[in-house]
């Protein structure tokens, strides 16, 4: 190893996400212990920092990485009582030669290879996403130990300040310890029963991305590419699960209309009123495509259904053009499968599209009684946009005043307003 500030600068500059969340999976999966990783890890950085510009970059950067923060945690094993506990069953000490920690990550870079490091983010996406977990404290500690985002980042993305973030990361920590999650690959008998919930959570993060519950801005970008990021990275460790493909096509297919999804001023457009020129083509390309393959085979569920019902939506060169009576058909489809009611809200618009607005205010009426609709807004703008198309403009007001009440972004809230001034002139 040759000395090179500007060398070891770019290396380190160089090893970003991918090769952090190798690192950090593959800690965390050794030693049960997410705090201890996050230490070590970053510690093993700060080394780095110190001795690369004077000893030159190692041969093998991330090999080096990995050895110096596997030898601070034991560091840090030593030195609490606690975790010193765990030393033994982990079996890690009969790893370590002697010598210092440098000459030993040294050694250890010249001998494994960065392919042969482990890859235990799959585990980690499982560990993350346990049932046991609340779904809120499944989301940000993806977020947190699989994107590599700080604390402050995932505060960011979900509008909430950096401290009440931490606390929700801490619960979530010691609820792993006190129940006993395990890490590591669920075993294959378990995969079919723990994969929904690693596929909701990311679904609920592009969620987030492509309509915020809060805030000054409808969409939120960088959550809707790390919520696809991250389900590339599933699918590619599970490329024979349809359901993680159908997620992926689900999520492409939307993001193609992000463009056209706001105005200038960032207000929301509905769907009817978007330029389809601004849609992108790339991504509708792969996402049918995905959706294509995944829709024929055995293992095809919700999420398949509902990327089919996007790639028709991209389809149509014009919202008139849309096969609407093939859309119903998959929403029937899909509350046989999650009969919710956020899939029959959407039903009812379909319905509506078919047979008129008279039949969608018809099975609107049906769910007014639903309590899990009372403060979902998408509903109050359906009921509002079908009386609206009835003629009933007075109750078109009332149900878009009703639906600027429940939870919604300022954004949201701006095109409603603007709804009711019209309705109102």
């Amino acid at each position: 190893m040759d000395p090179d500030p500007d060398s070891a600068a770019r290396i380190l500059s160089a090893i970003g996400e991918e090769d952090y969340g190798r690192l950090l999976a593959a800690l965390v999966t050794r030693f049960r212990d997410f705090d201890l990783a996050e230490e070590a890890l970053h510690d093993a950085v700060l080394r780095a920092v110190e001795t690369w510009p004077g000893r030159g970059v190692p041969e093998r950067p991330q090999a080096w990485l990995m050895a110096t923060a596997k030898n601070r945690a034991i560091d840090l094993i030593r030195a609490d009582d606690v975790r010193t506990r765990h030393l033994a069953r982990l079996r890690i000490e009969d790893e370590l030669r002697p010598g210092d920690h440098d000459d030993h990550a040294e050694r250890l870079g010249e001998e494994v290879d960065t392919a042969d490091l482990p890859d235990d983010r799959l585990g980690l996406f499982f560990t993350c996403s346990h049932p046991t977990l609340r779904e809120d404290e499944c989301i940000v500690l993806v977020l947190r130990f699989l994107s590599g985002l700080t604390t402050a980042e995932v505060a960011a993305g979900f509008l909430i300040e950096t401290a009440t973030m931490q606390q929700r990361i801490v619960r979530a920590k010691q609820r792993i310890r006190k129940t006993g999650i395990p890490f590591g690959r669920p075993a294959p008998a378990e995969l079919g029963d723990r994969l929904p919930g690693v596929l909701r959570v990311l679904s609920l993060i592009f969620t987030q991305g492509i309509n915020a519950t809060a805030g000054r801005e409808h969409t939120r970008v960088d959550l809707q590419l790390e919520a696809i990021r991250l389900t590339r990275l599933l699918v590619g460790y599970l490329p024979e699960q349809t359901e993680a493909r159908g997620l992926l096509a689900l999520l492409l297919l939307t993001r193609a209309r992000d463009r056209a999804r706001v105005t200038e001023d960032a207000r929301p457009v509905p769907l009817a009123d978007q330029d389809r020129s601004r849609w992108d083509s790339r991504l509708i390309a792969e996402g049918t495509g995905i959706v294509g393959a995944a829709a024929g085979e055995p293992g095809a569920g919700a999420f398949t259904i509902q990327a089919a019902i996007a790639a028709l939506h991209a389809d149509a060169a014009t919202f008139a053009d849309t096969d609407w009576k093939q859309i119903l058909v998959l929403y029937r489809m899909l509350a046989d499968l999650d009969p919710s009611p956020v899939v029959a809200l959407n039903t009812a618009i379909a319905l509506g599209q078919v047979s008129g607005p008279e039949a969608a205010m018809s099975a609107l009426d049906e769910l007014a009684d639903d309590p899990r609709l009372l403060r979902h807004r998408p509903f109050y703008i359906a009921r509002a946009i079908t009386l609206d198309e009835l003629g009933r403009t007075a109750e078109a007001s009332d149900a878009y005043a009703t639906g600027l009440e429940c939870p919604g972004n300022d954004a949201e809230s701006e095109y409603i307003t603007a709804r009711i001034t019209d309705l109102q002139r």
